[in-house]
């Protein structure tokens, strides 16, 4: 079975069997039917490829595959970690577009022309990645800001790259093993969001001033303001923070910062805002982190936000108390609540590898990393055929990642301390009750209270008057009886064959004028009966398992 093509798409579709072959998966291409976009010299030669070479690839193959990339980075629980440690260091490495085309987007999108709308405009931009670049500018109140310029025609070019993407994980996920295991269009669904959201400036603005209230009370944190008159899906205009990366700092500027009450502000931010607020910054690296010349860090490029679900905060939470406990038993047992068993899941090698990894770490004391912890439970998921949810992978690469402004900036800071130290006033927060959440309650328990009299009542009468049944759907009892009855069907009419056979050569010994090539006709007419019930038999069962199958295959995936 093949997809069906787009010629418009045809470069894409190269690009990808082209990528795929490289690494691994040439059934998928030729399943696919890429690849008659391939030349001989394009196909594997058998050789293994390395990690790097796939993140090469994935850079060369633009924007959208960038993007990719460091999502799939997060995913540790289905790439090896020297895939994973390659895909994170992926950069945009692309030129800046031309200043005319920054006055025309901007000047579209505002509505106004740059000279009036701003006192200042600098023409080069301070950085330029594969979705944007950001300038410097002055409004005429004299505000200094940065103004972010979405990139001309990337939302079409991610477009049909996300096309080309999505049939290619369609069929994959119905045709393929390992489709089927990992799922390639769930993958996919959290991609889009994601990406849809770096894509929306102004989504981005609203996570600016989300995160900017959620720091609010560390006064050590400093959050650009977007300036939403200058706002759009295409252009984000905020305040203009100076400061240097957090890594550029080098061993005698440090000397200068007194890093312990930063690290304490920053660190108890994102677990406050992870596990309480459901509010997760998926993205900060030491290059999404400044410190400023009054000695704050200023958190920027909030492109990359995710939304950490209740259950997932309350399972993390447990998570890191069993780790903190060294309880091994009761990680693996939150695991298995949060991920989805895949064919091959083995609990009892996933407890104790889970308990030795738990040891492992809590003997590291304080320079347990909570981060890389969480990373390598998720790997171990994979491996024991558990699916994690990707929040949780999501979660400890944001942890892993504050792991290291913390540790540049204050080496003897302590994540298992700060973690311990934290955990009451998490749990006192999940703890609390919203006004919408009492009201909620307050109906729910009305309804019960006003319906249980009632209810109470019907049970009581048919308890009395001996019609109360209980109905249990353990099974589908419908089908279960019609399986019987064609096993019973195919059963009798084999033994009716079999009889045929036996009768037939048994009456081979009686003597008889009437014979068909040399042996009894009663015998030869039984045993063709014999055969060709045998046929029909035979028949019956395959055309028959055929469309089960086909209608138990539609039954489990509806689209068409």
């Amino acid at each position: 079975m093949t997809l069906p093509l787009k010629p418009a798409h045809a470069a894409r579709y190269a690009a990808l069997a082209r990528l795929l072959v490289r690494h691994g998966r040439s059934d998928v291409v030729t399943g696919a039917g890429f690849d008659e976009f391939l030349v001989d010299e394009e196909r594997p030669a058998g050789s293994a490829d390395l990690a790097h070479d796939l993140a090469a690839d994935l850079e060369a193959m633009g924007p959208t595959y960038i993007k990719l990339g460091q999502l799939l980075s997060t995913r540790v629980d289905l790439l090896p970690p020297a895939y994973t440690e390659a895909l994170t260091r992926l950069q945009d490495r692309v030129d800046p577009f031309p200043f005319e085309d920054v006055r025309q987007i901007v000047e579209d999108e505002l509505g106004v022309t740059i000279r009036n709308a701003f006192s200042a405009f600098d023409e080069e931009p301070i950085a330029a990645a594969s979705l944007g670049q950001v300038h410097r500018a002055t409004l005429r109140s004299g505000r200094e800001v940065v103004v972010k310029v979405q990139r001309p025609g990337i939302r079409e070019t991610v477009r049909d790259d996300m096309e080309a993407l999505g049939r290619l994980a369609d069929f994959a996920d119905r045709h393929t093993d390992v489709g089927r295991r990992y799922g390639f269009g769930l993958l996919l669904g959290q991609f889009r969001r994601s990406l849809a959201g770096e894509l929306d400036y102004q989504r981005e603005a609203a996570n600016l001033v989300r995160l900017k209230e959620l720091t609010a009370e560390h006064p050590h944190l400093v959050v650009p303001e977007p300036v939403a008159d200058y706002t759009t899906s295409r252009v984000l205009t905020m305040s203009f923070v100076p400061g240097r990366k957090v890594t550029d700092v080098g061993p005698l500027g440090l000397l200068e910062v007194d890093g312990e009450p930063l690290v304490r502000d920053l660190f108890a931010a994102y677990l406050h805002m992870i596990l309480v607020d459901g509010f997760l910054h998926a993205d900060p690296h030491p290059g999404n982190v400044l410190l400023t010349p009054g000695g704050r860090l200023a958190l920027i490029d909030l492109g990359m936000v995710a939304t950490v679900p209740p259950r997932v905060q309350d399972s993390i939470v447990k998570l890191l108390l069993a780790i903190s406990d060294a309880d091994g038993e009761e990680a693996a047992a939150v695991l298995a609540s949060m991920g989805s068993p895949l064919d091959g899941y083995d609990a009892d090698r996933f407890r104790e590898d889970v308990a030795a990894l738990v040891t492992r770490a809590v003997s590291l004391g304080g320079d347990v990393q909570a981060g890389a912890v969480l990373l390598e439970l998720s790997r171990l998921s994979g491996v024991h055929g558990l699916r994690p949810p990707a929040e949780m992978a999501m979660v400890g690469k944001a942890l892993l990642n504050l792991d290291q402004v913390t540790t540049h900036l204050f080496p003897g800071f302590s994540p298992a301390k700060a973690i311990r130290d934290s955990v009451a006033g998490i749990m006192g927060s999940g703890m609390r009750v919203s006004p919408s959440g009492i009201m909620a309650a307050a109906i729910d328990a009305k309804d019960f209270t006003a319906n249980f009299p009632r209810r109470a009542n019907r049970v009581m009468e048919r308890l009395a008057e001996g019609t109360f049944s209980v109905r249990v759907d353990a099974i589908d009892e419908a089908r279960f009886l019609h399986v019987l009855q064609r096993l019973a069907n195919r059963l009798t009419t084999g033994i009716v064959l079999a009889a045929l056979v036996v009768g037939a050569a048994l009456m081979m010994q009686v003597p008889t004028d009437s014979e068909i090539l040399g042996y009894p006709s009663i015998a030869m007419v039984f045993f063709l009966l014999a055969a060709l019930g045998g046929a029909a038999l035979v028949v019956s069962i395959v055309v028959t398992d055929r469309r089960i199958a086909r209608r138990e295959t539609r039954d489990r995936d509806p689209r068409p």
